[in-house]
């Protein structure tokens, strides 16, 4: 049975979510998380992207992202994905899928919704019971977001 179509709207935001291979973790160590962060700021700016928010945890990803152009989206996170897997095999030993199946993508309008999911993707630590304030979690946009000097996030430098 074929997969359904990605709902792709000019405009719009997207809540990505990509978990590891039988919920495995694809982060062992804090260089993994950089290089994770230098690979999406690569694809993120190739593929025109805006990011919103983020969350890495050991063994998932969310991200809010607005392409420039929204049939790219697919292309972008199979550049991110792929970057990604060849490294960590390639470090780690590994052979085979890092990701469980395809990403998970939920369109998100531009109103007060966005909000409420930056929200959600910033607390994942905290509803894991990984940390008890956001200021604590490294390797989420939280602490980038709430610098005055940043709208939008548009490049990860850690």
């Amino acid at each position: 049975m074929p997969r359904m179509a990605r709902l792709l709207l000019k405009n719009s935001c997207y809540h990505i979510i990509t978990r590891g291979n039988q919920k495995q973790d694809v982060f062992m160590e804090e260089a993994d998380y950089k290089r994770y962060f230098k690979v999406l700021t690569k694809y993120t700016k190739r593929f025109k992207a805006k990011l919103y928010s983020f969350c890495l945890m050991p063994n998932h990803i969310h991200l809010l992202l607005e392409p420039e152009v929204p049939e790219k989206l697919a292309k972008l996170m199979q550049g991110l994905n792929l970057s990604y897997t060849l490294y960590f095999n390639r470090k780690y030993n590994k052979v085979g899928h890092l990701w469980q199946d395809r990403f998970l993508s939920k369109v998100i309008t531009k109103d007060a919704y966005l909000l409420d999911c930056i929200s959600y993707i910033e607390t994942n630590p905290i509803r894991a019971n990984m940390v008890t304030h956001l200021q604590d979690y490294r390797w989420s946009s939280y602490n980038l977001r709430l610098r005055r000097d940043h709208d939008i996030i548009t490049e990860i430098e850690i």
